[in-house]
């Protein structure tokens, strides 16, 4: 059975890895492992070394914290709710279509959805 760190680590993986529209397969030729141990991180049932960590953080552009946020008295990430489901599908596609946009239409769109969203726009 797995660890309950290597749960919620694995859950955070696959939680980034899809914001960023990306496929274990995509993920496992940048870290140089097979697509297969991305799945193994990705449900818990094999740990993620040191250098593997540094590697995905990179890749994924998070800290290396980022994989153990959450981790609160030993209890996995809770799974998601429909709706956090349909909120993350949502999330994922936005990221998507604003990475294909040229950087003058990037700044230009978030400072639109800061403006909408009652933040300022540095």
């Amino acid at each position: 059975m797995p660890d309950l760190i290597d749960l919620h680590m694995g859950r955070r993986l696959r939680r980034r890895r899809r914001l960023l529209g990306l496929t274990q397969e995509e993920l496992a030729t940048a870290v140089g492992v097979r697509p297969q141990q991305i799945q193994k991180y990705e449900y818990g049932a094999n740990c993620m070394s040191g250098s593997c960590l540094w590697k995905l953080s990179c890749l994924l552009e998070v800290s290396m914290d980022y994989f153990v946020e959450g981790f609160d008295q030993g209890k996995p990430e809770d799974l998601p709710t429909e709706s956090e489901v349909r909120e993350s599908q949502q999330t994922q596609e936005l990221v998507q279509a604003f990475r294909k946009l040229a950087d003058p239409s990037r700044l230009a769109l978030l400072d639109l959805t800061k403006e909408m969203s009652g933040e300022s726009a540095d």
